[in-house]
Formats: C-alpha cells, structure tokens, sequence
C-alpha cells in the first residue's frame, strides 16, 4: 500500500513541463507603496510606487517614493499592500538615505517571503526582470482608488543587463527591462530570482532613442542595509537551471550506482580467486600430511617387523623373557601401523569460508545518532537559501528527530509543509551513501493553503506502526500532487557521524 502511493508520487512528479519559475516566487515578496496625503481630514495627495521584502516585516523601496511621508509624517500615510492575500497594512519608515534613494519600511502584518541579494558578478548581456507596479498599467486598469489598495500581483518586464554606471555618485545599473513611474523602489532580478538592484529611474526616448532604466546597485543596497542596522540573505551561487541540475544529479546516481556494482562485482571475483588459491594451499598441505602418515605407518610395520625377527633369534638363544618383550613390542608397532594406515587423513578439503564482500552483501549503513551534515555544492541548485552545514538525529527506521520519513527504495522521505513560511520542503535522507537533501518549492498564498488542507494533522513523535506509515504516506502523496514539477531549488549534504569530516 505503501510502496504504491509513493509510487503515484513519484509518477505525478514527471507530469507537466519542467519548469521552475523562480522569479514568480520572488513576486511573493513583492509590495505596492502607497503614501496618502491627508491634510484636516482631507486626502489632497496620493502617490504610488513598489518595494519588496528584505525581511519578513520590512520593505525596500526608493527614498523618492517616501519623500513626502519623511518630510510630513504627521499627514502622509505609508500603504503597504502585497501582491497576494486579502489585506493592505500600514508601514513607517525605519531608514531614508536620499544619496542612494534608498528607504527601509515596517509595517506589522501577515509576513512575506523575504528577497535575497545576488552578490556574485551579472554578465553583460545576462537576462533580468523588473517586478513592480508600473503606473501606467495601473492607469488603464485601475476603476477607484480603491484598486490601488487591493493586493494584486505585480507587473513582469524582460530585459537585458547593459552596464554598470554612476549617477550623482551612486553605482547603478543600466538595463533594457521595460520600467515605468510605478516601478521605482521595485527590484531587478536575476534569471533565478534573486535582487541585483533596486529600481529607480528611467530614460525617456526621444526621436527613435531606445529606453534604458536604472537601478540602484546590490552594492549600494547591502551598505543601507548595513547602515540601517538591517540584517539580509545573500548568496553567491551562479544561476543555473533546474533541469540541468536534476539531470546531472541523475547522471551522477547512474554513475555512481554503476561504479558500486563493477565494485562488487571486483570484489566477488577477487574474493573467489583468494578461495581458489586457499583451497589449493589447503589441498596441497593435506596431500603431505597424508603422504608423512603414511610413510610413519610403513616405518612402524617395518620396525615391528624387525622386532618380531629379533625376538625369534632371542628365543632361540634361549632368552625367552627378553623374545617376548621383543616381540611385544614389535606387534604393537605393526598394529599400530595398520591403525595409522588405516585412519591416515583424506586428501580432500571442504571450500573455505568468504571473508571478501560477496556481490550480494548488504552496503554499511550510517547507524543511529547525531550527524553533521556538510553541504555539497557540486550536487545543488541555490537560489536564495542558507548554504550551512546542517545537523539532523537519525533515530533509525525513518526517524529524523521527531519526524517519521516514509522509505521507498532504501531513501526515507518526508514533505514539511510549514504554517508561516511559503515554502514546502521535500526532504530525503539515504542512510547508506550518508546523503541528505532538501528540494524546496515556492509557493504562492493560494497553493500554501491548499498543500496545508492536504498535509492535516501530523503525528507529534514518530512511529512505524503500519496504519500511521499509510496515513502519513497517502497524505504527502496529496501534497505531492500539488506541487509544481520541479523545485526551485535542491540542496544537498553529506553526513557523517557526529561533528567527523
């Protein structure tokens, strides 16, 4: 029951087009900044701009498009509205610096999927895309103020990188992504999602001149995060594909389960060849240890026989008491001949016991207890998650802590789906090769819900009863049902036994 709802799984993961859409799951983080001007209970101003989450309470966005409300904070609100959900909140500002047009927003409310900054080097010519709400678009669309408020998803424009410039002293970077007055305080993203700049200002084309926009450096962002005493993720893995990282990974599980059988089978052939020569050495020395009884047998007969000739040339010299003894003792040499003979050993030898790995033998497994799990960078796919080492207590028998894995083909395994971050997590643990890995999807409000609704109740502890294993098993076949066919990312670690490299 078991093995075939994880096989359903498994068959659900290879429907649909492989695709990972990183930057869709940056959009998640994503924000509409709106300052109200309000003068005596009177709206007399309304602006708009974009900002996106640095952490789960806090925004980025352009100074400019907080201007006013740092100017008069007494009579202009900060809206924040994400791109999903039902609800707008209200920010204040935390940060301004109007040199690199950068400004820090809290506001306390449901809490968002947080960007991560791309600090490695962005190719000219390499894709980027703009997110943000282009006022424009809002313009054609928007039927109240009202529309303004309501969480909706932002605006995607591609382009190329172009250059990396200064303006008024600030590093920026120059790009052909599509951008608007809307877009400032957006971000600009690299092809797996991750911030390489903020949004801020625009070209205009004149006469058939191409439009460019520019957007503040990562390198001026992270030193106004660091001013504003505003911690932040950052990675600098270059982007590559999904699909490219599963196929390699897959070929390398070719590789290597192909490199374990031609071991086995070495040590099979090598283990029958020391049997061979150990039965040779065995059949040789018993062959002598038979030939040295027998040639002790022969030399008992003859001694005996010589004895019991001296004992009849006593007896006729007539020392009769010295004959007997002679002949006493030559009949027991002969008998003793004919015993030796009788009972000499066969030459032939029972095969000797394997002491090398036959074939067949199971391979070692990691036994229970802590493990220190090291990443491996040549086997994973980063976006914007933590590269640390990690710790797990393999309990045995699918027991990581206090979360029951399911086993299907001697890998446990286990979907976490967490209540506030929007990320599910596919974790798998092979306690022979000491691998661990952790696929994450990023997921929207709406399939967050749903994969919550599929996951239920979860055990507290964990347990092998057979009834809770095809629970646990039918419902993360649920999840899996809805998770998109890829993940957007795949870590994966080797462990050892406690704190042993």
């Amino acid at each position: 029951m078991i093995r075939r709802l994880l096989l359903v799984i498994g068959l659900v993961s290879l429907a649909g087009p492989a695709r990972a859409d990183d930057v869709a799951a940056a959009a998640r983080g994503v924000v509409r900044i709106v300052t109200i001007a309000v003068i005596d209970g009177q709206v007399v101003g309304f602006g708009h701009g974009s900002g996106f989450a640095i952490a789960p309470d806090r925004i980025v966005t352009n100074a400019h498009v907080v201007e006013l409300a740092q100017r008069y904070p007494d009579n202009v609100v900060i809206g924040v509205v994400p791109s999903e959900g039902e609800r707008s909140f209200q920010g204040r500002l935390v940060a301004v610096d109007p040199r690199s047009d950068l400004a820090l927003v809290a506001f306390a409310g449901e809490a968002l999927a947080p960007a991560t900054l791309y600090t490695g080097p962005v190719a000219e010519g390499g894709q980027v895309t703009a997110l943000g709400y282009p006022g424009n678009v809002d313009l054609a669309t928007a039927r109240s103020a009202a529309d303004y408020i309501r969480p909706t998803s932002p605006v995607r424009s591609e382009g190329v990188f172009s250059a990396r410039r200064s303006l008024g002293g600030t590093e920026v970077l120059l790009h052909t992504a599509a951008i608007a007055r809307g877009n400032s305080g957006g971000p600009l993203l690299d092809p797996c999602g991750r911030v390489i700049g903020t949004n801020s200002a625009i070209t205009r084309g004149e006469d058939g001149d191409g439009s460019f926009g520019f957007a503040i450096a990562d390198t001026e962002l992270a030193r106004f995060l660091r001013g504003a005493g505003q911690a932040y993720r950052s990675v600098g893995t270059p982007c590559t594909p999904i699909e490219e990282r599963l196929r390699a990974d897959a070929e390398a599980d070719a590789r290597d389960i192909a490199a374990a059988a031609e071991a086995r089978r070495d040590a099979a052939a090598r283990a029958g060849t020391e049997r061979a020569t150990r039965m040779e050495a065995a059949r040789a020395e018993a062959m002598r240890t038979r030939e040295n009884v027998m040639a002790g047998a022969a030399l008992l007969l003859v001694l005996g026989g010589l004895a019991v000739g001296g004992g009849g040339l006593l007896e006729a010299r007539g020392r009769r008491r010295p004959a007997l003894w002679v002949v006493g003792l030559g009949g027991t040499s002969m008998l003793a001949a004919v015993v030796l003979f009788v009972l000499r050993p066969s030459a032939d030898v029972g095969a000797p016991v394997a002491t090398a790995p036959s074939a067949d033998r199971p391979v070692a497994r990691l036994a229970p207890g802590p493990l220190t799990c090291t990443f491996d960078p040549a086997r994973s796919r980063v976006t914007v998650s933590s590269t640390e080492d990690v710790a797990i207590e393999w309990g045995g028998e699918g027991c990581v802590g206090r979360t029951q894995y399911v086993e299907v083909d001697g890998r446990w395994t286990r979907l976490l789906v967490p209540e506030r971050e929007s990320t599910v997590s596919l974790l798998q643990f092979d306690p022979a090769s000491g691998r661990y890995t952790a696929a994450r999807y990023f997921l929207g409000a709406a399939a967050m819900g749903a994969a919550r609704a599929a996951r239920g109740t979860t055990p507290g502890a964990c347990s092998t009863r057979p009834e809770t294993l095809a629970r646990l098993a039918e419902r993360q076949a649920a999840i899996r049902a809805l998770l998109p066919p890829v993940p957007n990312e795949k870590l994966a670690y080797a462990c050892r036994r406690g704190g042993q490299r």
